[in-house]
């Protein structure tokens, strides 16, 4: 086997050992971990340039070859396996859950839960998790060993079997242990219900510490803390851990980039993404043993390949691996052919889904409109206006037949909107691009009785974590806000300003006698996401998805508030018309909080780049 040479030095800045090992003639145990994280629903292949990349038959076809010669091969997801968007509407359509279907096919040991396989609350999970073991016949148990079930639709999957602290897998006439957890910050991002998230510490030592007293060695932990950079600063508090597969971060750790997707390499090569690290990145347990630490970016773009040895006794003695890209032409070029049976019962008709609703023209677009990831988290954009008035719109359009007050304001949380793309001038928007821009269950609410300081605290905890690029960051509309971000956070908003002229906050002090408002926003924040403080008030649920909220707008006639079919350049100029400026700009400019975060070098080809899903 191989001995591992301890480099404290090394070990402290997070590379990876491979060539620090030497040849040791003792027997080991050898395990081959594969692995990915954030599948969300990504099942249709991406068309690359050079080639495809991704997709779920293909991934599996890579997995089953791989897997065949591997010595004592486990493989293991850590969270985030679906995603509202086009599979999910797919499955709506034709009665179908296809991630349950190629979850199953991929042979899972062990599955870990992730924020997102809550976003559509326990009900639908507890549903899709029974049709995964019953209608396709799937093992593997999911796994949390922070979440508490009890009094939920969940429960039941419990006492079940099928979801779990941890569980034990027999690899090689050998007991593995895999540990599980979830982001403590679910209850702000996601739909759990009642679902108690508990301390992600506390929960795993005390599980690991329950797996060594039966005798188990060998402990995996599979995360979904939302950055590798948590599961590094964990890993020294935890003792008995061996390896560490993190997910949430969509991190690229590779050892050489042109072994990466092309996509990916063109994006380091531009400096609008980075390599995040070698692989693996490794951390020191409270042990002090050498953890590896790996995961990989998501939608089935790569599989994780992590072969580890142990000694005698359970402890690491050698580690190695790289991700494996999914790439037509190196499959093509292996003999390696995507998964016959997904790609006719899943692919195709998902593809046919697709089709259907690109082919749904709702309107065009005069001008280029920006929903990406980076720039609606952190400036206004024009996408994001687009968003906010569409919301206020059908909110105002519906409020009397509901019998609520008629917002005047709306709000839209950068983190829900998620096409990550520009849309280029001239381009016509279909029912497919609505949902690939405003995928989630939410729905449209009016939020009444929002007083004046109160409107202050929700703008203050909207632009909170900016430089984080924060899912929080309000998209706005019928208001304008002045910021000035080189403040702390809480004391940011200088300015809010009703479009009829009336100040709620000037000059940062929320002003006497500012009139009590109503809001129209998603559900989502309405019950208190992303940590908005509105869940104590009154909510009327119009009935109306974000996303037909969207579709409505734009489809709608001029003469009755919509868009008649047209987003025009005068009234969604690039980098929007200053509904939210830095206070030190006289005149409002748009994006000024873009330049001030200097995010404006973001990849031009990067912003461009449009995903073609069939």
């Amino acid at each position: 086997m191989y001995k591992l040479l301890k480099n404290t030095a090394l070990a402290a800045s997070g590379l990876s050992l491979l060539g620090l090992l030497i040849v040791d003639p003792a027997s080991a145990f050898t395990l081959t971990v594969f692995h990915n994280n954030d599948g969300e629903s990504a099942l249709l292949p991406d068309a690359g340039a050079a080639g495809s990349e991704g997709g779920a038959a293909e991934f599996i076809g890579l997995l089953n070859n791989l897997r065949s010669t591997a010595v004592n091969p486990i493989t293991l997801s850590s969270g985030d396996n679906i995603l509202a968007g086009l599979t999910f509407s797919a499955s709506q359509e034709t009665g179908v859950l296809y991630d349950a279907q190629v979850l199953a096919a991929i042979g899972y040991d062990a599955i870990a839960l992730g924020n997102h396989d809550f976003d559509f609350g326990p009900d639908f999970l507890a549903n899709f998790i029974n049709t995964y073991a019953n209608e396709f016949g799937g093992t593997a148990p999911y796994l949390s060993a922070n979440l508490d079930f009890t009094g939920t639709p969940l429960e039941p999957l419990v006492a079940a079997g099928r979801i779990a602290k941890s569980t034990i897998v027999n690899k090689g006439g050998e007991q593995i242990g895999i540990v599980s957890a979830i982001t403590e910050i679910l209850p702000s991002i996601s739909s759990p219900g009642d679902v108690d998230v508990l301390p992600v510490l506390a929960e795993v030592q005390a599980e690991i510490d329950r797996l060594q007293a039966q005798g188990i060695d060998k402990i995996i932990l599979i995360s979904h803390l939302q950055s590798i950079n948590i599961e590094l600063d964990l890993i020294p508090q935890l003792s008995g851990v061996d390896i560490v597969i993190a997910g949430g971060g969509d991190e690229l750790l590779i050892n050489d980039v042109n072994n990466a997707l092309p996509s990916d390499q063109a994006n380091v090569a531009s400096g609008s993404s980075s390599v995040f690290g070698p692989y693996p990145v490794t951390a020191t347990n409270a042990d002090g043993q050498l953890v590896p630490v790996v995961t990989t970016p998501g939608e089935y773009g790569y599989l994780g390949r992590l072969e580890v040895e142990f000694d005698d006794s359970g402890v690491v003695t050698s580690f190695n691996g790289e991700p494996v890209r999914v790439f037509g032409p190196d499959l093509a070029a292996q003999g390696i052919q995507p998964d016959a049976a997904i790609a006719t019962q899943v692919i195709a008709p998902v593809e046919a889904a697709v089709a259907a609703l690109d082919a749904q023209v709702i309107g065009t677009t005069e001008i280029e409109l920006n929903g990406v990831r980076e720039a609606v988290r952190t400036t206004e954009t024009n996408l994001g206006n687009l968003i906010a008035d569409s919301l206020l719109w059908q909110a105002q359009q519906l409020a009397d037949s509901f019998g609520a007050e008629t917002p005047v304001i709306a709000l839209q949380n950068g983190g829900g909107i998620r096409n990550s793309v520009v849309i280029p001038a001239g381009d016509n928007i279909t029912a497919k691009d609505t949902i690939d821009i405003l995928p989630f269950s939410n729905f449209v609410s009016v939020v009444s009785d929002v007083m004046p300081d109160q409107l202050k605290a929700i703008f203050e905890n909207a632009y909170s974590a900016v430089e984080n690029v924060g899912g929080a960051f309000a998209q706005v509309a019928g208001v304008k806000v002045g910021l000035d971000l080189s403040a702390a956070p809480g004391s940011r908003v200088i300015d809010v300003q009703l479009d009829d002229g009336t100040f709620i906050v000037k000059n940062g002090q929320v002003v006497s006698g500012a009139p009590t408002i109503a809001l129209a926003t998603i559900d989502f924040l309405a019950r208190g996401g992303d940590n908005y403080p509105l869940a104590d008030n009154p909510l009327t649920n119009v009935g109306v998805s974000y996303q037909q909220a969207l579709a409505n707008y734009i489809e709608t006639g001029v003469d009755q508030g919509g868009l008649g079919g047209v987003v025009t350049a005068a009234q969604y100029p690039v980098g929007g018309e200053g509904r939210i400026f830095a206070t030190e700009a006289v005149v409002p400019e748009p994006g000024t909080i873009l330049g001030l975060l200097g995010l404006g070098a973001f990849g031009v080809n990067l912003l461009k780049r449009r995903k073609s899903l069939v």
